[in-house]
C-alpha cells in the first residue's frame, strides 16, 4: 500500500490578510503547526483553500510558501481538478510538480457526466499526470455521484490513481469500495465525522478539515484506528465532535478559519462569495477551543 498517504492528511487554508492578500507568514505558521503535531501530509489549494479564487500566480506562491515550510519533512498533494478536461490537462502540463507528491482531483462538477464520461475524464487526467493520482468524490458539491463501481474500474484501469478521497457522506458507499479495491488502492475519508469509522473498517485514513485545528489529536485517533485501537480512538473522537459539527455549520473554510483565529494562527477572512462565520457561531468555536 502507499504508505506516502496513509494516516492524516489536511486540506490546508489559504489565510488573507485584511486587505485579502495571502498571508503568507500565517500559512508558514500553519504548516509548522501540523507537521509538528503529527500530521502525515498536507494537501494544498484544495476547495478548503479557496483555490477557485486564487489566481495561477498566487497558487504558485501558495505551494512555494508551503514547500518552503514544509522542507520535505511530509508528502505535498496538489488540487487540480475540473469540469473542463482539457483545461485540467493543460493545468498538469504547466505545473511545476517536481516537489508534489500526487494531484488530488475532483470529479467534474455542475456538468453531470454520466459514469462513463467520469471515466474518460480521468482516463485522459491518468494518460496526462506524471504523478500519482488522488481522485476527490464530493457529490455535494459536483452534483454528481462518482459510484463504487466507477471508482473500481479505475482503480483497476489506471495505474498512477492510487487512492479516492471519498467524501459522499454515505458508509454503505465506503464499504463497497473497501470490500471491493484493489489491496493497494487506498479509501481516504473526506468526512471528517465519518473518517474514525471509515479506518475501523479498513479505510487508508482521512484528508481532513478539522484535522488542521487540532493535529495532535486528530492524527493520534487515526493512528489508533488504523492499528484497530477502537476505544482508545473513540475517545478522541468525542473530544473533538462538537467542534467538527461547528466547522461546517455556515460554510467550510469560514468555519477552521475560525477555529485558527481563535488559536491566534490567522484572520478569519474569506473571500467572496463567502463569508465569515457569524458572530454566533465564532462564539461557539471560540467557547470550544478554549475549553478544549
Amino acid at each position: 500500500m502507499n504508505s506516502k498517504f496513509l494516516g492524516t492528511g489536511v486540506a490546508l487554508v489559504t489565510p488573507f490578510n485584511a486587505d485579502l492578500s495571502i498571508d503568507h507568514e500565517a500559512l508558514t505558521n500553519i504548516v509548522n503547526f501540523n507537521i509538528d503535531n503529527g500530521t502525515d501530509y498536507l494537501v494544498i489549494c484544495g476547495t478548503t483553500g479557496e483555490s477557485v479564487t486564487l489566481t495561477k500566480a498566487e497558487k504558485k506562491q501558495v505551494v512555494e510558501t508551503i514547500a518552503k515550510a514544509n522542507n520535505g519533512r511530509v508528502p505535498m498533494v496538489l488540487g487540480i481538478g475540473g469540469n473542463n478536461t482539457a483545461l485540467v490537462i493543460d493545468e498538469i502540463k504547466n505545473t511545476d510538480l517536481s516537489q508534489i507528491d500526487a494531484i488530488l482531483s475532483v470529479s467534474p462538477y455542475y456538468s453531470k457526466p454520466t459514469q462513463e464520461g467520469i471515466y474518460q475524464h480521468f482516463k485522459a487526467v491518468s494518460e496526462a499526470c506524471p504523478v500519482d493520482i488522488i481522485l476527490y468524490n464530493v457529490p455535494g458539491r459536483t452534483s454528481k455521484n462518482i459510484e463504487a463501481e466507477t471508482t473500481i474500474r479505475m482503480a483497476n484501469d489506471f495505474k498512477n490513481v492510487v487512492g479516492i478521497k471519498e467524501a459522499g457522506n454515505n458508509m454503505s458507499q465506503y464499504f463497497e469500495l473497501i470490500k471491493n479495491k484493489p489491496e493497494d488502492f487506498l479509501i481516504i475519508s473526506g468526512d471528517d465525522d465519518l473518517a474514525l469509522g471509515v479506518v475501523l473498517a479498513g479505510g487508508a485514513g482521512v484528508i481532513s478539515v478539522i484535522g488542521q485545528g487540532f493535529p495532535k489529536d486528530f492524527s493520534e485517533m487515526i493512528r489508533l484506528g488504523l492499528k484497530g485501537e477502537a476505544k482508545e480512538a473513540y475517545k478522541l473522537y468525542y473530544k473533538i465532535v462538537d467542534a467538527i459539527g461547528y466547522i461546517f455549520e455556515e460554510n467550510n473554510p469560514a468555519g477552521i478559519k475560525g477555529v485558527f483565529e481563535a488559536l491566534n494562527l490567522c484572520a478569519d477572512t474569506v473571500r467572496l462569495p463567502l463569508v465569515p462565520a457569524s458572530q454566533a457561531l465564532k462564539s461557539k468555536i471560540t467557547a470550544f477551543v478554549n475549553n478544549y
